[in-house]
């Protein structure tokens, strides 16, 4: 222990097969590190983390330059290696960017989660959420930046007024690529200085009101600049688990395929309410992501939550349309030898298809789910396409017709690429339940309700799923819901059916 520093970094626990079964940040390695071999009795009493301990055999510690920095490669390694003890930041959060689309007649400072491949300029990801969100506030101001982008270029506030030349639209492109400048840290200690100065002359002056705000900015910018390297898959100072190449090897090997599937497609309902039953379908190539194949569904033919008759439903449309799009370019294969699937695959290898068939197709859930994906299959003419279940308890993969599970020992990289591909698809049909539902909240008539509010609104929603239905319910029922007493329910009610 003696020879682990007292810098910032991160530390990896591995148990006695050398896999990785925690991951965790520190701000002084060697102190936290201690935490675990010399436990003290409140540490103990925690379950999991008395597991933990039990289980370390070995550990691996990465230092780095700060703390921010330490946690982005926590994030990552955490998503990478997917560590049995870690509970958190397994829902792939992401922090925030700066995203400036210098394209836009009128470039803005935009704050995104995501990044697109769309040529725009993107900085960060910054650790400190508050501190870049008032960072921009200030830059907006400091160089007198659009916040909004108009409609059409007439539909502006009264403080913006239109740059309607040639000269001062190039002015205004200049003021944003100085704050994107500053955002890159060219400029960061003359800015820095120029802040400093002005807070200790207004401190001089007694204005100690502006004098705080100036230190607020001096923190936040401070915060926002200081440097932090991007840990991204091959960049990182850690190597990943994941070898694509080898991963589909020994996955095409261990699910008995005969090749590596390098095009991989995986689905997954969510089901928040009866109101949303949507699905998503997630494309890999190369073991990689290839978000602009990504697809969602609004399940239209099922009623209720039936996660099998949905699955059927979203693997017939996502297939049959590939069948049709691909159709004018395959020979009519009655008078052929071979079947649809094979000139598919023939077709594709020789460049002649808009739409690949994939290697291998994915369904999260068991032998319910694979049953009913099957069947589609086998009416569309695609059954000898590889598919499998992955049922999500025990990570069990299932074949059709075969009630019998394949396991995949944990530490096995080939596993981990088809729990990447299963988690992805489970958080993008998250996210189209959750941007279904912040729709119809935004356009319910709830909104106009006396006594209503975000959380109520919300809990009525997922409860009833729509107005006609929270309408026809009565006073009882709604006094059944967190949050709502009688007379809350009799103002809803009442409200609802006036209306």
């Amino acid at each position: 222990m003696a020879e682990v520093s007292l810098n910032p970094g991160v530390y990896l626990m591995k148990d006695r097969l050398g896999s990785i079964i925690y991951v965790g940040k520190a701000k002084a390695l060697r102190k936290r590190l201690a935490n675990y071999f010399s436990p003290s009795k409140n540490t103990l009493a925690n379950l999991k983390t008395r597991a933990l301990i039990d289980s370390i055999y070995d550990f691996d510690v990465h230092e780095v330059r700060n703390e921010a920095e330490a946690l982005l490669l926590e994030t990552k390694l955490i998503k990478d290696y997917r560590p049995r003890y870690n509970i958190l930041m397994r829902d792939d959060k992401r922090f925030l960017m700066v995203r400036v689309q210098m394209k836009d007649t009128y470039p803005r400072l935009a704050l995104t989660r995501i990044r697109k491949h769309d040529r725009a300029l993107y900085f960060g990801p910054f650790v400190h959420s508050d501190a870049i969100t008032a960072t921009i506030e200030w830059l907006n101001k400091e160089f007198n930046l659009k916040t909004k982008t108009p409609k059409v270029p007439q539909q502006l506030n009264h403080e913006e007024e239109e740059p309607d030349s040639e000269e001062k639209r190039n002015a205004y492109r200049e003021r944003v690529q100085a704050a994107c400048d500053l955002l890159s840290g060219k400029g960061k200690r003359s800015a820095l200085t120029s802040i400093r100065d002005e807070m200790e002359k207004a401190a001089g002056k007694m204005q100690f009101e502006r004098a705080a705000k100036l230190r607020n900015v001096y923190q936040n910018l401070e915060k926002v600049l200081n440097p932090t390297r991007q840990f991204s898959r091959g960049k990182g100072i850690i190597p990943s688990t994941l070898n694509p190449e080898e991963d589909l090897k020994e996955l095409g090997r261990l699910l008995n395929i005969g090749y590596p599937p390098k095009v991989m497609e995986c689905f997954d309902i969510s089901n928040v309410s009866n109101t949303h039953i949507v699905a998503s379908m997630v494309r890999f190539v190369d073991g990689k992501p290839d978000n602009n194949s990504y697809r969602r569904y609004r399940i239209k033919t099922v009623e209720g939550q039936d996660d099998f008759a949905s699955m059927a439903e979203v693997v017939r449309r996502r297939y049959r349309h590939i069948v049709e799009k691909n159709w004018q370019n395959v020979p009519d294969v009655s008078e052929s030898q071979e079947d649809l699937v094979t000139t598919l695959r023939r077709l594709g290898k020789e460049a002649k298809l808009p739409i690949l068939l994939p290697d291998l197709i994915i369904v999260d859930g068991g032998k319910g789910q694979l049953s009913s994906a099957h069947g589609q299959l086998q009416t569309l003419g695609l059954a000898s396409v590889p598919l499998v279940g992955l049922a999500k308890q025990e990570e069990e993969i299932f074949f059709p017709g075969n009630s019998e599970p394949l396991l995949i020992p944990h530490r096995e990289g080939a596993l981990k690429l088809m729990q990447r591909i299963r988690d992805e698809a489970h958080r993008f049909a998250n996210n189209y339940n959750e941007l279904l539902l912040r729709k119809r909240m935004r356009e319910s008539l709830l909104d106009d309700c006396p006594g209503m509010n975000k959380t109520r609104k919300k809990q009525l929603l997922l409860t009833y799923g729509s107005i006609t239905k929270i309408k026809s319910a009565t006073i009882e029922e709604l006094c059944q819901l967190p949050g709502i007493g009688e007379k809350t329910a009799e103002q809803i009610i009442a409200f609802l059916r006036e209306e």
